[in-house]
């Protein structure tokens, strides 16, 4: 990922969270028979090794998992994005010399992709990633809340995902490199429009400075 000084992420506290809040991540691997993806939730546990560990699981159909990987696999996690009208600018009045851009977050991850079928580690990735997703709900639903015989079916038809992160790569591009005004109005503009990733992204911007 091309990632300008003024953009560039290395707290790594800051690319785990968002790597949390996007949920849902891209795994690409590179193979003989050429680039293979498939969109996964993972979670990324920070208790192991350098940069933390991430887990998920795939459909056994999945020709993903059956094909070798060449070199590391990828897991490529998208935060809020909004798109930056040059109309937003104070400079647009001054000089004119202004363009369109887009306002992101991303986190490219890299490691070793370890496939896996045990049941019991298969039902502790689903079972954490239930908890994850369903923790926040009023009436949260639980593995144990099917049938256990229904489970062991359903393990049946994935296979296990693991993926220590050997390197991280983040970019928080958030008009850093316009000028207080300019990023101000970018602000003001994102904050007043109706879609609340916009919203999201304004409250993003570092406006003083």
């Amino acid at each position: 990922m091309y990632v300008p000084p003024a953009f560039k992420e290395e707290d790594q506290a800051a690319l785990h969270e968002a790597m949390r809040t996007a949920r849902l991540a891209s795994f690409v691997t590179a193979t003989a028979e050429g680039l293979m993806a498939t969109p996964l939730p993972l979670f990324l546990d920070p208790g192991e090794g350098a940069h933390g560990v991430l887990y998920g699981h795939l459909a056994r159909a999945n020709p993903q998992w059956t094909v070798p990987p060449v070199g590391e696999a990828m897991a490529l996690f998208a935060g809020p994005d909004a798109y930056v009208t040059p109309s937003w600018y104070a400079t647009k009045q001054e000089s004119g010399k202004v363009v369109p851009t887009w306002n992101y977050v991303a986190v490219h991850t890299y490691g070793e992709a370890e496939f896996f079928d045990d049941p019991e580690r298969l039902l502790d990735v689903v079972q954490r990633l239930t908890v994850l997703h369903e923790g926040a709900r009023p009436d949260p639903w639980s593995v144990t809340d099917a049938p256990e015989t229904f489970i062991k079916a359903q393990l049946r038809g994935i296979v296990g995902l693991r993926l220590p992160i050997s390197r991280i790569e983040g970019k928080r591009k958030m008009s850093q490199n316009r000028n207080a005004a300019d990023r101000g109005g970018v602000a003001r503009g994102l904050a007043e429009s109706d879609r609340a990733s916009d919203r999201e992204v304004a409250a993003m911007i570092p406006t003083q400075g």
